[in-house]
């Protein structure tokens, strides 16, 4: 039966390698629709209410946590400006927790139907919308991609799912199409996780703007990074490349891999910069998968789903303490992969039945899996072990 499973789950992911669509966007969106369905919420409440594991620890982990809070203070700014590194810092930690706050509220509204979460995670998203009008210094891109992909997750669960009222809805999509999606939706030519953190925003926004032009545009640009992002041995003696960065050379390319100049498959492109920044990417790709599989159109199905799997098994392998070989970033590893396997792991194992030895081991070592601080947030609440 197993087996069975394994190999259809395979032949999907061969099959569908050919046959994604140049219009991706849906006839109709799916709402709630971004990273997490209202079948996946429908069966959280159903676990964390019967108390069953691990889905009530991960949801006790969320609740006693800051971004649970009913008594926070927003922090809007009219402009945030995050440089390198967030130095300097005006606005950038106080704009990405002040987003996951409003997505975990609207977590804590879905699971435990309190308005108080509801009204509180309103509160948020109404205190940003009134007063942000720009991104600036050298990180507003990523900072834009970060705040960006939480904002969307908490707005399509409170405007679908709570039935209160949300007066200023429609300001909060202007700040969305005005302020967030002109500055991610060209993409970035910087390090992966960039590119492809500012088109999990992009397909967000889309989703909860109900914009196909730009959902079909973000979604040919991920498309074309995390085949760039990802090596597969099918791939050739050398990566592939994003067109616009001019990689025309072998020096090129593996200067851009961190000096890596070995290919295997599952290496990504960061891989050898360290496993946080290649966490982002690979959490981005099982983000924009996850949603574009609500949204009716399986990316799990095509070589992204190959690309996913192999990037966790490889990195999961590392970070659960096999040694690096010589031939790998000089033999020298800098860990810390982040909780990012949930998504993936249950999509691809869970699903469609691939095995994933190391990827589960890591998985399950990590649960319940709490935030990065950054956009990601709560999945083995949302996502662990969800047929949905």
């Amino acid at each position: 039966m197993r087996r069975t499973a394994l190999l259809a789950g395979v032949a999907a992911l061969l099959a569908g390698a050919l046959s994604w669509p140049a219009q991706a966007a849906p006839t109709t969106f799916a709402h709630p629709g971004v990273t997490v369905s209202r079948s996946q919420l429908d069966f959280v409440r159903d676990r964390v209410g019967a108390g069953a594991q691990p889905w009530k620890g991960a949801f006790d982990q969320m609740m006693a946590s800051k971004y649970a809070d009913l008594n926070r203070t927003p922090k809007p700014r009219a402009t945030v400006e995050c440089g390198s590194y967030s130095n300097p810092n005006y606005g950038c930690t106080d704009e990405r927790e002040d987003a996951i706050a409003a997505y975990t509220d609207a977590l804590a509204w879905y699971l435990t139907r309190d308005e108080r979460y509801a009204k509180k995670s309103i509160a948020l998203m109404d205190a940003w919308s009134a007063v942000i009008k720009d991104h600036t210094n050298s990180n507003a891109p990523l900072q834009t991609g970060w705040a960006g992909s939480s904002w969307p997750k908490a707005a399509e669960i409170i405007k679908y799912t709570y039935t209160g009222g949300w007066a200023n809805s429609g300001r909060f999509a202007t700040m969305l199409r005005d302020v967030y999606l002109p500055e991610v939706i060209g993409g970035s030519n910087s390090n992966g996780n960039w590119e492809l953190s500012m088109m999990e925003a992009a397909v967000g926004i889309s989703v909860f703007l109900e914009d196909r032009t730009s959902y079909d545009k973000a979604l040919a640009k991920f498309r074309t990074r995390a085949a760039a992002y990802v090596y597969l041995a099918s791939d050739g003696d050398l990566p592939k490349t994003v067109p616009s960065q001019n990689l025309t050379t072998r020096d090129k390319i593996v200067s851009y891999w961190q000096g890596q100049s070995t290919f295997v498959t599952g290496l990504t492109q960061e891989t050898c910069r360290d496993f946080t920044h290649t966490g982002y990417g690979i959490s981005a790709i099982s983000h924009i998968a996850e949603t574009s599989r609500i949204q009716g159109q399986d990316l799990y199905g095509t070589d992204v789903g190959e690309r996913l799997r192999q990037a966790l098994g490889f990195q999961a392998k590392y970070q659960l303490g096999t040694a690096a070989p010589s031939w790998l970033c000089g033999g020298s590893l800098n860990l810390g992969l982040g909780p990012v396997t949930e998504v993936g792991y249950n999509a691809l194992h869970n699903r469609l039945g691939i095995a994933m030895t190391n990827t589960e081991a890591l998985t399950r070592q990590n649960r319940p899996a709490g935030s990065d601080n950054l956009f990601v947030a709560w999945e083995t609440l949302t996502h662990g072990d969800n047929p949905n």
